[in-house]
């Protein structure tokens, strides 16, 4: 799930400072995030390309069962928080840099199962041409528009969407718990569920685009990359698995 900030207001942070400070600010906070997008992408066709082996047998493992993927969900939700505690950190910049990139390798390995689903079903011989490599393309294009388009709306209206904090934090429990619920039980709610879970991380991206705005201190622009990160990641997934639900063969 997308990482989260306290939306109340931090000393010195970015709404308290001059325009050039916040303007370095934001430039190297969307910098980092560009470069932990492309590492993203990079990590996970280069698992791919070089450890199928190992990528494939941690995918047979993953979906041995429904208890066997809970177990990943919840792994990847505590190096999530570790990896969040780490850029956050205020002693040191290393570990900051040093939690984003173990976000990014995480978000990778995590996405390694539905890259492979989506090679066996849409593509021809276990790979990413055909139907599969159409797909990939428009989830790519489509997370990227989303996440651009609401950026923008944040920018251009300069609205603060941190009020949302309550209600994503209520939509999320509820959202984990149908999801716990339907690998405990069997049902299946597809395209539907995808969908929730798209415009649950388009409430996220408003929100913490605000609070990057308003409320983080000048010197967490790593944190800041990594929340956003984590949030885009997480969109992509629920994209992705959007459209193999309505392509479904």
């Amino acid at each position: 799930m997308a990482l989260s900030a306290s939306a109340r207001p931090i000393a010195g942070a970015v709404a308290t400072l001059g325009v050039s400070d916040r303007v370095a600010f934001l430039r190297k906070t969307y910098t980092l995030l560009t470069v932990a997008l492309a590492g993203f992408a990079g990590c996970t066709a280069g698992i791919i390309k070089f450890a199928p082996e190992l990528s494939l047998r941690f995918s047979a493992w993953a979906f041995q069962g429904q208890w066997t993927w809970i177990a990943v969900l919840g792994m990847f939700m505590v190096v999530g928080y570790v990896a969040q505690k780490l850029a956050m950190s205020e002693t040191s910049r290393g570990l900051q840099f040093v939690g984003l990139a173990v976000a990014v390798v995480a978000q990778s390995i995590l996405l390694q199962p539905l890259i492979w689903v989506l090679m066996y079903k849409f593509g021809n011989h276990a790979d990413m041409t055909g139907q599969a490599g159409v797909i990939m393309g428009e989830a790519v294009v489509i997370t990227l528009a989303i996440f651009v388009g609401l950026t923008a709306t944040v920018f251009i209206t300069k609205k603060d969407f941190s009020f949302m904090r309550s209600a994503l934090t209520i939509a999320s429990f509820a959202f984990i718990g149908v999801a716990l619920a339907s690998m405990i039980f069997g049902f299946h709610m597809g395209a539907v569920f995808c969908g929730i879970g798209i415009l649950l991380m388009g409430g996220y991206i408003l929100y913490q685009t605000s609070l990057v705005m308003n409320y983080f201190p000048p010197t967490a622009y790593v944190a800041a990359s990594l929340m956003l990160f984590s949030t885009i990641a997480t969109l992509f997934w629920y994209v992705l698995q959007f459209l193999m639900s309505m392509n479904r063969r």
